[in-house]
């Protein structure tokens, strides 16, 4: 069987509810509370181990992609929709047909600066990337192999993809 190709991936995260730098100590994380089905989708479907993510900080200052993480965990049950006292619980999810999934991932790299969502709207070259499509508010969005490439070089990472 031939090996899948690597996919890359944008994760948004607001930076006080869960950090790069909480990444970064942590090592690892789950992604949990995904309510949108395209969102749920990708994580269900697409999403695969050693998958490349861009970490995205939104609802910060300034707002944009703070660094790199990899798909460490394939799609799973999240917990939460089960848990009556979570903001995420959904009473018409099952353990046997459960709606919402979770992935998780592990923490890459930490970019010196955090590249702005100015500066990914200014890059001719990104122009097609969704997340700086006007409307574009999906907290988990796939991302062309030349556009993470390009956001990379912005960002003077120090991670390569070849």
């Amino acid at each position: 069987m031939a090996k899948r190709a690597r996919h890359y991936w944008l994760m948004k995260s607001e930076e006080d509810v869960y950090s790069i730098d909480m990444l970064k100590k942590d090592g690892t994380t789950y992604w949990d509370g995904v309510r949108n089905y395209q969102a749920r989708n990708f994580m269900r479907d697409a999403m695969k181990l050693g998958d490349f993510v861009l970490f995205y900080h939104s609802n910060s200052d300034p707002m944009g992609v703070a660094g790199l993480a990899e798909l460490s965990r394939e799609s799973h049950p999240d917990p939460t929709q089960f848990d009556k006292k979570s903001k995420y619980f959904d009473p018409k999810s099952t353990r046997e047909e459960p709606r919402w999934q979770l992935v998780d991932i592990a923490f890459v790299e930490k970019f010196n600066r955090v590249v702005t969502l100015a500066e990914l709207k200014q890059e001719a070259a990104l122009e097609d990337m969704l997340v700086v499509q006007r409307g574009q508010r999906l907290s988990i969005q796939p991302v062309d192999k030349g556009h993470f490439k390009r956001v990379l070089a912005m960002a003077g990472a120090k991670t390569k993809v070849r």
